[in-house]
C-alpha cells in the first residue's frame, strides 16, 4: 500500500503512514495530548497540595496518598497493560485509556472527602496505565519507518512545551478558581485527543496472542500498595503500630515472591532473564533512585515555595520553568555526545550537576529573592538532566538484545514511576511530620535535610552508573533528542513496535 492510498483509505486498518500526511498530523497531535494528560494527571496535583488539605481537611498521610494513588496504580499495572496494549492494538487501548482518565479526573473533581478523592486517583492511575504504553508504541508503529525518528523528535519538542506550561496553568486556576479545577484542566485535552483518533489508523500488524498474567499483576500491587501504605502511615501512626507492621511485611513478601513466581510462569508480566545483565540491572537501579529523587525534590521545592516562601500557587507552579527550558535546549545536543563517548561519564556528570542543583535549592528559605533562591537550582537541574536522559535510554536499549527492546523499555519507565512513588511516600518522614503535624511546620525544620538527602540519592545513583555502566559507545542511537515526559525517562526505539511512554 502506498502512502497515498494510506491516506484515502479507511482509517480503521492501515499500513505505515507518512508523516506529512493527514493521519501522520493526527497521529503527532493525539500522542502529544495523550501525554500531557499522562503528565498533568500525575504531578499537577503537586500545586494543589495546600489547596486540598484546607478545603478537605486532609492530613498529612492523606494528602500523600492523593500523590501516591495515582502512581502506584500506573507503575503496578504498566506491563500488564502493555500486554493488552500488543493484544486488541494500540489505538483502541489508548482511546479506552483516555476515557477511563476522564472518568476518573470527575471523579477527583466533584470528591466530597478526601477518601473519595484518594479512590479517584487511583482509578485515574488505571487509565494511566493503559495510555502509557500504548501512545508512543501507536507513534512509533503507525508512522513509515523513515519518518519514525523525525516524527519522534516532533512529538518531544510540543510535548516538552505543554508540560513546561502545565504547572503554571494548574498553579493559577488554583488561585483563580478551585483546586478542583486542575484535575478538569486535562478534559479539553482528553476530548480532543480522542476526536482526533478518529482520524488515525489502527496499525495493520500480527497481534500478540494475550497472555495476562493477572498473579503477578496481583502480587505487583499488593507488593507496591503495601510497601507504600507502611512508609506513608508510618510517621503518623508510629513505625511499630500493627497496621504498619502488617502492611509492610505484606509488600516485602508480594516483592519477594514476585520474582521466584515469575520465573515458573509460562508467559509471565516480567521476564527475569533480563535481569542477568549487569549494565541493564545498574542502569535501572541508577533510573529508580535519580527519578525517585526527581520526583521527591520537584514536591519538596513546590511546597517549600507555597508553605515557606510564601508564593502563590502560580507562582509556585511557574518557578520551576527554567529547568524545563533548558532541558529543551540541552537534550537536543547530546545524542551526538554519547555516539562519541558512550553513556558513562554524561550520565555521571548530569546526575552529579542534578545532586548540586538540589543542593542549592536546599538553602532556599524566607525573605530570599527567587534569583537567588530558586533560578541558580533550577537552572542546574535543567543541565543535569538534560545531559542524563539520552544516555540513560541508549544505554538500557543497548544492554539488550533488539527482540526485547520493548519489554526493557517498559522496565526502565516502570523502575522510574517506582523510585518517584516511594521517594515521595518517605517526604513525612524525612520531614519528622508526626500525627497532629501539618506540613508547614516540618517544613520549616526540615526541608533542607530532605533536599540534601535527595542529592545524596542522586550521588548514589551517579556512583553506581560510574561503577557497572560500560564505557564503550552504544550502538547506532536509536533515539533522537530523548524526551523527559510524566517527569521520568521515555526510552523510544524506532526498532521496536512495542515501547512504553
Amino acid at each position: 500500500m502506498t502512502a497515498k492510498q494510506v491516506r484515502t483509505t479507511s482509517y480503521d486498518l492501515a499500513g505505515p503512514v507518512e508523516l506529512r500526511s493527514r493521519a501522520g498530523g493526527a497521529l503527532i497531535a493525539a500522542t502529544v495530548l495523550a501525554s500531557m494528560v499522562g503528565f498533568i494527571d500525575a504531578y499537577m496535583v503537586n500545586v494543589a497540595v495546600p489547596a486540598i488539605s484546607h478545603d478537605l481537611h486532609a492530613g498529612v498521610s492523606e494528602l500523600q496518598w492523593v500523590l501516591t494513588g495515582y502512581l502506584i496504580t500506573v507503575a503496578a499495572l504498566l506491563l500488564l497493560a502493555g500486554a493488552l496494549a500488543d493484544h486488541f492494538g494500540w489505538r483502541r487501548i489508548l482511546v479506552a485509556g483516555l476515557l477511563v482518565m476522564l472518568v476518573a479526573s470527575l471523579g477527583c473533581a466533584a470528591a466530597p472527602n478526601v477518601g473519595t478523592l484518594i479512590a479517584a486517583r487511583m482509578v485515574q492511575g488505571a487509565g494511566g496505565a493503559l495510555v502509557v504504553p500504548s501512545s508512543l508504541a501507536l507513534l512509533n508503529g503507525t508512522l513509515l519507518p523513515v519518518d519514525r525518528a523525525r516524527g519522534i523528535g516532533v512529538w518531544a519538542g510540543v510535548s516538552t512545551l505543554g508540560t513546561t506550561l502545565g504547572p503554571y496553568a494548574g498553579g493559577w486556576l488554583v488561585d483563580h478558581g478551585s483546586w478542583r479545577y486542575v484535575f478538569l484542566l486535562n478534559f479539553p485535552l482528553i476530548i480532543a485527543a480522542v476526536w482526533i483518533l478518529r482520524s488515525v489508523p489502527e496499525a495493520d500488524r500480527a497481534r500478540r496472542p494475550l497472555s495476562v498474567d493477572l498473579v503477578g499483576s496481583v502480587l505487583a500491587v499488593l507488593g507496591l500498595g503495601g510497601l507504600i501504605y507502611a512508609l506513608t502511615e508510618g510517621p503518623s501512626s508510629g513505625w511499630g503500630s500493627a497496621q504498619v507492621l502488617l502492611s509492610a511485611a505484606v509488600g516485602v513478601g508480594c516483592l519477594a515472591v514476585l520474582v521466584p513466581v515469575e520465573q515458573r510462569r509460562s508467559a509471565p508480566m516480567l521476564r527475569t532473564a533480563l535481569f542477568r545483565i549487569r549494565q541493564f540491572v545498574a542502569i535501572n537501579a541508577a533510573t529508580l533512585l535519580f527519578y525517585g529523587a526527581l520526583s521527591a525534590a520537584g514536591y519538596l521545592v513546590v511546597l517549600q515555595c507555597q508553605l515557606q516562601l510564601g508564593y502563590s500557587a502560580t507562582a509556585a507552579g511557574a518557578a520551576l520553568i527554567p529547568e524545563s527550558a533548558v532541558f529543551l535546549i540541552v537534550s537536543p545536543l547530546v545524542g551526538g555526545l554519547v555516539a562519541r563517548v558512550g553513556t558513562r561519564w554524561p550520565m555521571t556528570i548530569g546526575i552529579l550537576i542534578v545532586a548540586g542543583g538540589f543542593a542549592w535549592l536546599s538553602a532556599a528559605q524566607p525573605g530570599d529573592s527567587y534569583v537567588r533562591a530558586i533560578l541558580p537550582g533550577a537552572v542546574l537541574w535543567g543541565l543535569g538532566i538534560g545531559l542524563t536522559v539520552a544516555p540513560l535510554t541508549a544505554g538500557v536499549l543497548a544492554a539488550v538484545d533488539d527482540a526485547d527492546l520493548g519489554e526493557a523499555s517498559a522496565i526502565n519507565d516502570a523502575a522510574s514511576r517506582i523510585g518517584g512513588v516511594v521517594l515521595i511516600a518517605l517526604v513525612p518522614a524525612l520531614l519528622g511530620v508526626g500525627s497532629s503535624d501539618d506540613l508547614a511546620q516540618p517544613l520549616a525544620n526540615r526541608y533542607r535535610t530532605a533536599m540534601l538527602v535527595m542529592a545524596a540519592v542522586s550521588v548514589v545513583s551517579a556512583v553506581i552508573t560510574m561503577l557497572f555502566v560500560a564505557r564503550g559507545r552504544p550502538p547506532r542511537t536509536r533515539v533522537p533528542a530523548t524526551p523527559r515526559v510524566h517527569g521520568c525517562a521515555v526510552p523510544v526505539s524506532p526498532a521496536t513496535n512495542r515501547r512504553a511512554a
